[in-house]
């Protein structure tokens, strides 16, 4: 089926977009950073390296399956066929949301997406004052918050996340879109070769399911130097308020949210006109 003018339109934001992605050139810092990284984990022993990102993979997946059967993951999908159903009176599950045009389905997305990007803006700012629950609670609840705004987006355009293939797919998401920016269009490429096949309807997911490695890492290790440095700025009070550690807070959970959200957006609206396309 040929693109409207609208989704050719569409087509071309997202190739302009991972093109953007192609043409990221990474910093001295970065490289020697990324050395770095590689000569520290080769003093780990491989047998020890393996078991930590098995079990880390594993908290993702339980993660990522307790929130889709979650009761607020359930009325967030309430709300969506119900916003869907401004512009189609008879949706009524998520599949049928594949009969709305890419500016309705990009309009229930959108949506999603500034009220998961204010969470994350909020929270940062309340760890950002330095309490150390909060602190502690930082990277859990970050990884929460865009997991499921994913999910979300997913469901706008009318993918049921609650199959093996979805539940899945919805992970390798989210791990290439927290990669470092010099190594994500790699994690992008890897998903536009799947998206060839997912037409098909597939239950269940037949790739390679490792998701976490060395690379991953930079995003916790970052995370974790906010919280550092978070608690040195804390003191640092402006009539009676931290400020400056707010702000930091505020910022690097912004940054990160807008990245995951913007990533899944093109990837999710990408498989729908492919879909469409092969329809």
């Amino acid at each position: 089926m040929a693109f409207t003018e609208r989704e050719e339109k569409v087509f071309e934001e997202i190739q302009s977009w991972s093109e953007k992605l192609y043409q990221y050139e990474p910093t001295d810092f970065e490289m020697t950073y990324d050395k770095w990284l590689d000569q520290s984990f080769k003093l780990i022993p491989e047998n020890v390296r393996n078991e930590f990102f098995l079990k880390l993979d594993n908290w993702l997946f339980h993660l990522n399956a307790i929130l889709q059967g979650s009761q607020i993951q359930m009325d967030a999908r309430q709300r969506i066929l119900t916003s869907a159903r401004i512009f189609q009176k008879d949706i009524e599950e998520i599949s049928d949301l594949k009969e709305l045009n890419i500016e309705q389905l990009t309009y229930l997305a959108e949506h999603q997406i500034a009220r998961h990007r204010l969470y994350s803006f909020a929270h940062g700012s309340l760890s950002g004052t330095g309490g150390f629950v909060l602190l502690g609670t930082d990277i859990p609840a970050l990884t929460i918050i865009n997991l499921r705004i994913i999910q979300l987006i997913a469901m706008s355009y009318g993918y049921e996340v609650n199959t093996p293939y979805e539940m899945m797919t919805s992970l390798k998401v989210f791990h290439a879109a927290t990669l470092p920016k010099r190594m994500s269009y790699k994690g992008w490429e890897m998903l536009v070769d799947e998206i060839d096949d997912s037409y098909q309807n597939h239950f269940f997911y037949e790739g390679s399911e490792e998701l976490t490695n060395e690379t991953w890492l930079s995003l916790p290790l970052k995370h974790i130097l906010k919280a550092l440095a978070i608690t040195l700025l804390r003191k640092k009070i402006i009539q009676g308020i931290p400020l400056v550690s707010m702000a930091v807070g505020a910022g690097m959970n912004y940054q990160l949210t807008r990245q995951v959200s913007d990533f899944a957006h093109h990837y999710y609206r990408l498989r729908f006109l492919k879909e469409k396309e092969e329809a």
